[in-house]
């Protein structure tokens, strides 16, 4: 698929609608990511069909710490 998206934005979410083709069908839709209390990010995104799907994002092995040179 391929879309543009135009995005409103907060600290911690953001919301979406998007319009553009899968293959050769016309799509849009629209959506959310939201980073959650436990650093994790989850998204929902609609198409204008009712179709729904939902993700979660987690860090696996992530560092905060700075390298030093």
């Amino acid at each position: 698929m391929q879309a543009p998206l135009d995005l409103a934005y907060g600290p911690t979410s953001i919301a979406f609608t998007w319009m553009g083709f899968d293959e050769i069908d016309e799509v849009s839709g629209e959506g959310t990511a939201e980073l959650v209390d436990d650093g994790s990010i989850e998204i929902e995104f609609e198409y204008e069909n009712c179709d729904e799907a939902a993700l979660k994002a987690t860090r696996d092995g992530f560092s905060t710490s700075l390298l030093e040179i």
